[in-house]
């Protein structure tokens, strides 16, 4: 044994080949933590002071080689500034030089994921090889900062700079047979023959066969393109970079511009640029808010992880009405591998459920996802019923019939009768009580609420709504059942609008408001689809349906009068009355007309705009920040109400529920994360003065009060708003 640390070890055999193993203890998967680059620099230490060695091999004990760097420390260590940032980094450089300059050759062993800065480690040795169901990748500017730690030095001169434009700003993940395809590896086998497929490179380089040299002559030297090359692949690669990643995310495009930089300089100055660019990036409210996001992401999962151990196994499942919501959710369980019946009480209605699940299917099949015989198996997996016959072996039911309380509680009855007694029922229901619906079952304990947003097969989000009576084991088996589905279920109790819905409509009443004072609503939607959100606030009420908008607006309004309560003339009701209900019948606030490829294209409509015109009640001007306060104090503030009220658990649930479910910008991190990047004293400051003119729907909680006087926030404070 040459080194043993708590997270990685180095060890020689008869032929002086050393392999460097990460085993972080403790953890299931390899990080570079600050603690293992400590390690690490004994390791290289060790490795150095050998006499006697020939070769390197890098591997990994765990089923994932290394996953990246640990973005746990990145709050906490973005803090300390850009000064220490460039320094961080630059003794990472340092260390990794050493391992690309040892006096022999070297090989990765990649067995599994290598993200980020594990990649990166792999890219300083000579030669890789990789397994064929590893996948490897550079997704930092995913969380709004760059490879930091020779990405955008080394793999530019390993694969050329398109590639890696490419897979720098792109952010990809990729898999073994693209890897090799374009050089960032050199050869792909089954994972049990990594180790002795990485000894033959070692040994034939120690032969000659293999120009070890040459390798990292092309590694350490400037990129070989002239200044035509240059121009060609950069400037066209800016352009392309920008449009795609769009004006809130500043690091793909940064990336470009540090490869281009560095592309005519020597390995230490190009990784100089480097350094320096990804601390000005991670210094930025994006990197910060995309960094809590991916942080509330693994509380999210960690949490929904913990309800699937209490979970009773799933093997059948059932979902009651067809038609296009059954059918998604139907398609969604077969293509994740879990059978399901489809019920209703109409041929037609099945067969709109299976045509739904067809064409989703033969969607994969076209952007290459799935083969035929894939799709055909998973087809089979759907089972249509116009009766409850086969009901008793059904471990979990999803009721999705109309958004009726009477119909959903008769139907919920007929199916409690026709399941066993262990069976799950839940209610996809997006207004509806739990608690109410509860009241005509025999075994309330055994119903929940599973809130799927449509179009089901590309929200992520599963809102698992617990009602009064609801018991740990309903709860736990459709969080599983959502896991299992490819969704991110959070679990929240009941209230009217549950989470998502109820923090909407607050952002949909200060858009009533908006009208009212004159606002254009063309205008509007602009600046919130500037501000960041995917669509904005009158395009969206016609995509989410303007009677669907108005009905939930009065379930809400019911149940939270003092702020919530319709105002006299409103706008939705007015083009519903008038027949437009969005989308769905193509006139709303916009007209829509089907495009080249048969989706529905937003056209202005001057009838609508004249409709709209008439509930004005007091012209005023008011610019695009007035336009944005408006909207997003009062969805802020029911974020932090439903907090308060125990209707969500944590901030990192209720700021993820909005991203994934409502389209929230990710870049500026939830409602909560949002209100802490503007300072909560400033925040109130704003809420209290448009509430002296709009009353309780922008008044700030008793508790908001309290936070801000005393300085608190909803995230833990890291020193990085100082940083900023």
């Amino acid at each position: 044994m040459l080194y043993q640390g708590s997270a990685l070890s180095v060890t020689t055999d008869g032929d002086g080949i050393a392999t460097l193993t990460f085993d972080r203890e403790g953890e299931s998967v390899n990080t570079l933590s600050s603690r293992v680059i400590g390690e690490l620099q004994d390791a290289v230490g060790a490795i150095e002071a050998a006499t006697d060695l020939t070769g390197l091999i890098l591997a990994s004990a765990k089923s994932a080689f290394i996953v990246g760097a640990d973005i746990t420390e990145f709050h906490g260590l973005f803090a300390k500034g850009e000064d220490y940032l460039v320094e961080m980094n630059q003794t990472v450089h340092a260390l990794f030089n050493r391992l690309e300059d040892l006096p022999f050759p070297t090989v990765s062993a990649i067995n599994g994921l290598a993200l980020g800065g594990g990649f990166e480690i792999t890219l300083t040795t000579d030669f890789r090889v990789m397994a064929e169901r590893a996948e490897v990748g550079l997704p930092e500017t995913r969380l709004g900062i760059l490879p930091g730690w020779g990405g955008c030095v080394r793999l530019p001169r390993l694969v050329g700079a398109d590639n890696a434009i490419e897979w720098i700003a792109g952010g990809t993940q990729n898999k073994a047979a693209e890897a090799l395809r374009i050089g960032a590896v050199d050869a792909v086998l089954p994972a049990e023959e990594l180790l002795e497929a990485a000894r033959d490179i070692l040994q034939r380089a120690k032969r000659g066969e293999l120009d070890h040299q040459a390798r990292r002559a092309m590694k350490t030297g400037p990129l070989g393109l002239n200044g035509v090359e240059q121009m060609m692949a950069f400037e066209t690669a800016k352009g392309y970079v920008a449009g795609k990643a769009g004006r809130h995310y500043p690091a793909p495009v940064e990336a470009v511009k540090v490869v281009q930089k560095g592309a005519g300089e020597s390995r230490e100055r190009a990784q100089a640029i480097e350094a320096k660019a990804f601390a000005k990036l991670a210094l930025t409210d994006v990197c910060y808010n995309l960094v809590g996001l991916f942080l509330n992401d693994q509380q999210v999962k960690k949490k929904a992880g913990a309800y699937e151990k209490q979970a009773p196994e799933l093997n059948h499942t059932a979902v009651l009405g067809a038609g296009i919501m059954g059918g998604g959710i139907a398609y969604q369980s077969a293509s994740k591998g879990v059978p399901i019946l489809m019920k209703d009480i109409r041929e037609e209605a099945i067969q709109l459920g299976l045509k739904e699940a067809r064409k989703l299917f033969v969607k994969q099949v076209e952007r290459g996802k799935l083969d035929t015989a894939t799709m055909a198996e998973r087809l089979t997996g759907i089972r249509p019923t116009l009766s409850y016959g086969d009901f008793g072996t059904v471990d979990l039911v999803v009721e999705a019939v109309v958004e009726n309380p009477d119909v959903k509680t008769a139907v919920l009855g007929e199916v409690e009768a026709a399941v066993g007694e262990g069976t799950i029922l839940a209610s996809n229901t997006s207004t509806i009580s739990i608690s109410r619906l509860a009241k005509a079952l025999k075994r309330p304990e055994k119903f929940c609420g599973m809130h799927f947003f449509n179009p089901v097969h590309r929200m992520p989000l599963v809102e698992v709504i617990r009602g009064e009576h609801t018991g740990d084991e309903a709860v736990a088996a459709t969080v599983a059942y959502a896991r299992r589905m490819g969704k991110t279920p959070i679990v929240v109790n009941d209230c009217p609008g549950f989470l998502v819905n109820r923090v909407l409509f607050p952002y949909f009443g200060g858009f009533e408001r908006l009208l009212a004072q004159g606002a254009d609503y063309e205008h509007v939607d602009k600046v919130m689809e500037g501000f960041g959100w995917p669509m904005g606030p009158a395009y969206l009420l016609d995509v989410v349906g303007l009677d669907t908008a108005r009905h939930a607006a009065e379930v809400l309004a019911e149940g939270f009068p003092d702020r919530m309560a319709q105002q006299d003339g409103s706008v939705v009701a007015r083009l519903v009355d008038d027949g437009r209900l969005g989308q769905k019948n193509s006139r709303g606030f916009y007209r829509y007309e089907e495009d080249r490829k048969g989706k529905p294209r937003k056209v202005r409509d001057e009838e609508a705009r004249a409709l709209v015109a008439e509930s004005v009640q007091d012209t005023r001007e008011l610019d695009d920040e007035a336009i944005i306060a408006h909207l997003m104090v009062p969805l802020c503030l029911e974020t932090v109400r439903c907090l308060e009220d125990d209707i969500v658990g944590t901030p990192a649930e209720a700021d993820t529920a909005l991203i994934y479910g409502i389209g929230f910008p990710p870049f500026r991190g939830g409602a909560l994360r949002y209100i802490d990047v503007m300072g909560l004293e400033a925040f109130v400051v704003l809420a209290d003065r448009l509430a002296e003119e709009h009353g309780a729907l922008y008044r700030p909680t008793e508790r908001l009060r309290e936070m801000a006087a005393n300085g608190e926030r909803f995230y833990p404070a890291t020193g990085d708003s100082a940083a900023r």
